[in-house]
């Protein structure tokens, strides 16, 4: 499929999707918006990892503020373009890695934070930008940056708009890995591979499961946990990982 303000490329397995406006820093307008979820929520069988990164110097700057239209009515497009967009990267039926190889500002920020995995160039930074113009984060940043950090950490990035850099993030759990850039590229494509021969139910049963804990108590995980680990028994990745164990040899999973 041909896009405009993204790009989509396929190899082993892994699906990069490239975010492709960077004259602008790769701003979110409302295309883009579109071919984002268009992308993502009509991958072929082929794509078992996804990776999200931008093109150029910066990963996303955030909402285009030259798209006027986003600035007519912020609700709607927060409801009917970003709450799409957003959910199809935490519904997506393989892995996403954000790679973000530079500033991720505002609704940018948020929607690298929204994958399963991050993973940022020690150059990127992440800015809750929104007050620097009289807004609040969203693009879901009240949702995942508390869970990640803490509300201390979070209400200081959101009030204060600082830039956070990678290496920062990383240790305050923000993100998973925050690498030198020389190695970032080789690094990602590495981990997008990894997960792109894995066993692709077993990670869906992870992220389900992860996802439900902050809001299930003992019992209703513990009842989630035994459901999705009977999906997973049920599994040729699963049999294909007993017997290769047994055998002493690498498991070949299908994701099936």
């Amino acid at each position: 499929m041909s896009y405009e303000t993204i790009q989509f490329n396929l190899s082993e397995g892994v699906g990069t999707l490239i975010l492709n406006r960077p004259d602008v820093m790769n701003a979110l307008n409302r295309q883009m918006r579109a071919e984002i979820t268009q992308a993502l929520t009509t991958l072929s069988d082929d794509v078992r990892c996804v990776v999200l990164t931008g093109s150029g110097r910066g990963f996303c700057s955030g909402q285009d503020l030259g798209d006027a239209s986003a600035a007519t009515d912020m609700e709607a497009t927060l409801r009917n373009e970003y709450e799409p967009m957003l959910h199809a990267v935490r519904n997506c039926p393989v892995p996403v890695i954000a790679a973000v190889n530079g500033v991720a500002a505002g609704a940018g920020a948020n929607l690298a934070l929204v994958a399963d995995v991050v993973i940022a160039a020690e150059s990127a930074s992440f800015i809750q930008a929104f007050t620097r113009i009289g807004l609040i984060p969203d693009a879901g940043g009240t949702w995942a940056i508390p869970r990640a950090v803490g509300t201390a950490r979070a209400m200081g990035m959101m009030l204060f708009a600082d830039s956070i850099p990678a290496r920062q993030a990383a240790d305050w759990g923000l993100i998973w890995q925050a690498l030198p850039d020389d190695e970032f590229a080789e690094t990602v494509a590495a981990r997008a591979r990894h997960l792109a021969s894995g066993p692709t139910l077993a990670y869906n049963g992870i992220r389900q499961a992860l996802t439900a804990s902050f809001d299930n108590d003992l019992d209703a995980q513990l009842q989630l946990e035994a459901r999705l680990q009977g999906q997973a028994g049920r599994s040729n990745d699963f049999r294909e990982g007993v017997m290769a164990f047994l055998q002493k040899r690498k498991p070949s999973f299908t994701g099936s």
